[in-house]
Parts: C-alpha cells; sequence; structure tokens
C-alpha cells in the first residue's frame, strides 16, 4: 500500500507526522510524496484559524478530485474540534482525533482492513526510514492551561501534560541513531515541561550530558519563561 502524508501548521504537527511516517513504513506501507500516486492520502489538519481550517478542507478535496480511488484520512486539531464537519466532505472516508493519532497506523488498518507486512509498532526505530532531512521534530510536551479568550488550542490539545525526560532522551539518542544532527524540541508551550519537578533547563542540563547530538532547538517558548537560568545554561 501507498501513503501520503501532509501536514498543516505548527512544529508539533511536524514532530507527530514524523512519528506517522516511521510508524506506517514500519507496518510495511510505502511513502509517496502525493495523493496522486497514494492508495492513503493522510491529512494532518491545522485549526487555530479560519484559513487554516479553509485550507484543510481544499486539499482534502482536491486530493480526492485528483485520485478518486484513494482512502482520505483526516487527523490533527480541525479533526479534534469538528469531527462531523469534515466527515461531510466528499471523497473523506475516516475522522481520527488528536487524541487518538499515535494510534492512527492501527486504526486505518482496522477500518481499511487493510494487510500490511509487519505489526503496527507506535514506536519504531528510525532504520525502516531513510533520513529525509538532518533536523528532527520531537515531542517534548503537549497542551495548554492558560485558556485565553482568543485561542482554541487548548480545547484542541487538551490540558497540559509532558512526556518523561527519559522517554525524551531515548527519542533523542533514536534520532541521533538515524543520523540527524539537530533535534527541535517541540509542544503547544515547552516552556511549561514539568517531569515530576524537572523543568526546561533541567531537561536541557540531562539532553547535554547524556546525548551526542551536535544542536539543539527550542520552538514554541513564550517570552516570559525565559530564566536567568536558561540563558546561562
Amino acid at each position: 500500500m501507498k501513503i501520503a502524508i501532509e501536514t498543516l501548521g505548527c512544529k508539533l504537527n511536524l514532530a507527530e507526522t514524523e512519528l506517522l511516517v516511521r510508524q506506517f513504513s514500519a507496518a510495511g506501507y510505502e511513502l509517496v510524496p502525493s495523493a496522486d500516486e497514494a492508495d492513503i492520502y493522510v491529512l494532518n489538519t491545522c485549526t487555530v484559524t479560519g484559513n487554516a481550517d479553509a485550507r484543510s478542507r481544499q486539499l482534502l478535496r482536491a486530493a480526492h478530485r485528483r485520485n478518486p480511488a484513494a482512502l482520505v484520512v483526516v487527523t490533527g486539531c480541525y479533526a479534534q474540534r469538528a469531527s462531523r464537519e469534515l466527515t461531510q466532505i466528499e471523497g473523506v472516508n475516516l475522522v481520527i482525533a488528536n487524541d487518538d493519532k499515535t494510534h492512527l497506523p492501527g486504526m486505518v488498518k482496522e477500518a481499511f482492513s487493510l494487510p500490511a507486512s509487519a505489526p503496527v509498532d507506535e514506536n519504531p526505530e528510525d532504520k525502516h526510514t531513510p533520513a529525509l532531512r538532518t533536523r528532527a521534530f520531537i515531542k517534548i510536551q503537549d497542551g495548554c492551561n492558560k485558556f485565553c479568550s482568543y485561542c482554541i488550542v487548548p480545547l484542541v490539545r487538551g490540558r497540559e501534560k509532558s512526556l518523561p525526560a527519559e522517554n525524551v532522551l531515548a527519542e533523542i539518542k533514536r534520532r541521533s541513531a538515524g543520523g540527524y544532527r539537530e533535534v527541535v524540541l517541540t509542544g503547544t508551550d515547552i516552556g511549561s515541561y514539568d517531569d515530576n519537578g524537572v523543568g526546561l533547563t533541567g531537561l536541557l542540563e540531562r539532553i547535554l550530558a547524556q546525548t551526542d547530538i551536535p544542536r539543539l532547538r527550542l520552538s514554541s517558548l513564550q517570552p516570559q519563561e525565559i530564566s536567568p537560568e536558561l540563558l546561562a545554561l
């Protein structure tokens, strides 16, 4: 089976798409660049603005128009916010919310009774997929507790939750072993990272001490969260 995966929105979405690419590749699917040549087309959506919603609808309709035989799957924040709206778009076969995104390959296989040459692995090694770039996006945090009046993110990403530091370190080591030379730490608000009292600065100290990745990049960091300790590090 050939699969195309397209992403809209933030670096957090990019990090989650990278995981989906590895998961589908490990399960025996062939990654292709566009919906035109795919048996399955997956769109990882954004919903922070009306324009983002419109762009998602445009891509879904275009994919179905160019390749009516392809199975069309929608996930991401738009799918979390308005699943019923998306199911009404012609050609959309399956809508999977953010909460289930990490289980997407298994859900797709079950929903469409698709064959796979290997069991679905939700945390596969990089050996299944050659590095398409030298920069890896790694999620360390998700969700937001602030509920600003203008922002829908807490409603589609949920409350703040941080990945255990040990998991982050293991993931960075996997990406480094896979040939990546730079890691981008992503999340809804990585400055709120907290793993049993280990904050962002503590996590960075452990990454620097316990991995050999040459370069780190921080994304989605709020100005008020840049402490003197972080600057000194």
